[in-house]
């Protein structure tokens, strides 16, 4: 995994973005805009109530809500789409970087790697460094791959044509196969960890790709109808 504690120059100015929320991005508590230099921990402690365990490393009590074992309830973070690996207080935020603090239950799932829902991170600054940016697209999705190609400063390409470069971001884009579907799910393309090359897929109805990617945000994904 990149050290999440590496930040340099003039990434350290600027400003990140700061979300809080519960339950999977079902609730948002907090979004803030916050300067960038920080850590992601004393960003969280500015625009939050917090209270942290184990010298300050690890969030316990954000807004009130309290991390239980009992409960199998937590706080989690992530940073521009990326489950972190470590502590809040390692990680030194970088201009446009989004960073997420969710308070969740565990005990089915208690780790979620990848998330959508700070899309389009981490195409654009990623963790480390920016990767290359390829969207894939399906029949009659032309267009629209060109549209998000461009907003990923990355390039489109017909599904098949060719094989995207082993260390690129990829977006698939898939027509829905009946009216209805829609699907913007996030996953690791081979080795895993906050940094790695990851691979997104949006399905829905060419009309519909730009509403499920609204629909999603601050989600760790989206399907409809939900499985």
């Amino acid at each position: 995994a990149v050290a999440l504690l590496a930040s340099c120059g003039g990434e350290e100015r600027g400003t990140a973005t700061l979300w809080v929320t519960r339950d999977r991005g079902a609730q948002v508590l907090v979004t803030a805009e916050v300067a960038a230099g920080q850590s992601a921990m004393q960003a969280l402690d500015r625009e939050a109530d917090l209270d942290t365990r184990y010298g300050g490393r690890y969030v316990q009590v954000v807004e009130g809500l309290e991390g239980s074992l009992s409960k199998r309830r937590d706080w989690f973070w992530f940073v521009n789409g990326y489950e972190a690996d470590r502590s809040a207080a390692e990680y030194r935020l970088r201009a446009g970087d989004v960073v997420w603090f969710d308070y969740r239950d565990w005990d089915k799932r208690r780790s979620q790697p990848v998330v959508v829902g700070a899309f389009p991170e981490p195409f654009l600054h990623g963790v480390g460094k920016r990767r290359p940016a390829v969207v894939v697209y399906g029949a009659g999705l032309r267009a629209e791959a060109v549209r998000f190609a461009e907003l990923l400063r990355g390039r489109a390409v017909a599904c098949c044509s060719t094989v995207p470069p082993a260390d690129a971001n990829v977006l698939a884009l898939t027509s829905a196969p009946r009216p209805g579907v829609q699907l913007f799910v996030g996953e690791y393309r081979g080795k895993a960890g906050p940094g790695e090359a990851v691979r997104f897929e949006l399905t829905a109805a060419p009309d519909e790709l730009q509403q499920v990617v609204e629909h999603a945000r601050r989600r760790y994904e989206w399907r409809r109808p939900q499985s």
